[in-house]
């Protein structure tokens, strides 16, 4: 659901015109409550036709933007994040950084450092949490201790000079890191490079704090595309499909005292062929309900919402922070092997 405003358009801009530069100049055209100045690419004729397309102007440098916008998407190359995101940050003008936050836990923490310091909103393009079926889970209040993600596709020849844990994994680190609610204390993982140096398939196992165990599986040389999440708890079972944008809860309660008489039956004699009981007949399974609203469009809406009531981000730096950081940690600790 669209969030509604009278006050006047917020003046935003892009900083890069590549595929992601273009859906958010797009998206941007399209809210009521957001302006879009202009755009910027190191590629001036990029710059120009997405100017084009979306009747805002071409910048030559962001020094020019960043006195006229009081918003901006960030959307360039990760290892160029900090050093475009910094000047935006220190005049105070709200930026969204397409995830990951930083090429590195360095870069990262330096952002985030300076989005305290300056006080100025810092969100990061994690738009899976804005999936609407992942917006769905909203109002329940799960608390995991295992969570299985899956992540694979095709290969798509983007992002090759990133191995596929910063470039599809990190979206399964936010999600879990916002579910889980606690730090890292374990990461086991291993990975396979096929095409270059960096890893293309890769499984890891991550145990934090409170004792929830995480294990996430991303793969870009599938040859279909999958994306998934299950997570159980003490009080339910969670099942989502982010592609169909379709998930089922269970909860224990309505389903634990069926089932529990349904076994005392069975102790007890009264039933005597357990082939008459059918599991899935016990067990209530709801459908979460989803709206239809585009990620990135609930994204962006939720990013000007924050940038009007000078409220905290969705998705703040430190979250950005601590998924760059645990990314590193499951690199880090990966037995590679290359075929």
């Amino acid at each position: 659901m669209h969030r509604m405003s009278t006050a006047q358009p917020t003046p935003v801009g892009v900083v890069g015109c590549g595929r992601m530069g273009r859906l958010h100049a797009r998206v941007y055209s399209q809210i009521p409550e957001a302006k879009l100045v202009g755009v910027y690419d190191a590629n001036l004729e990029s710059a120009k036709a997405v100017a084009e397309q979306f009747s805002c102007r071409a910048f030559d440098n962001v020094e020019e933007m960043l006195p006229l916008v009081k918003a901006v998407t960030i959307a360039t190359p990760t290892v160029t994040h900090e050093s475009l995101s910094a000047p935006f940050i220190k005049g105070k003008v709200a930026v969204l950084i397409e995830k990951p936050l930083a090429k590195d836990v360095a870069e990262a923490t330096r952002i985030a450092a300076l989005a305290r310091q300056t006080g100025t909103i810092v969100q990061v393009g994690h738009v899976e949490r804005f999936n609407p079926i992942v917006r769905a889970l909203n109002p329940y209040d799960i608390k995991p201790g295992f969570i299985e993600v899956i992540r694979v596709s095709p290969f798509t020849f983007r992002s090759v000079d990133v191995g596929v844990v910063l470039d599809m994994m990190i979206h399964d680190i936010d999600i879990v890191l916002k579910f889980a609610k606690s730090k890292p204390v374990q990461v086991d993982s291993v990975g396979v490079s096929v095409i270059g140096d960096v890893e293309d398939v890769c499984n890891a196992r991550v145990r934090f704090e409170n004792g929830c165990v995480a294990n996430f599986t991303a793969s870009r040389l599938a040859l279909k595309t999958e994306r998934k999440l299950r997570a159980f708890s003490p009080d339910a079972y969670v099942s989502l499909d982010y592609q169909k944008r379709t998930g089922t809860i269970a909860l224990k309660s309505g389903n634990v005292a069926a089932l529990r008489e349904a076994m005392a039956k069975v102790r007890s004699g009264e039933i005597e062929d357990i082939s008459q009981l059918n599991f899935m007949e016990l067990v209530q399974i709801g459908e979460l309900k989803a709206d239809n609203t585009e990620p990135l469009r609930a994204e962006l809406d939720a990013f000007l919402h924050a940038v009007r009531t000078n409220t905290r981000p969705e998705v703040n730096a430190d979250d950005g922070l601590a998924a760059v950081e645990l990314a590193t940690q499951i690199v880090a600790n990966m037995t590679t092997k290359t075929i």
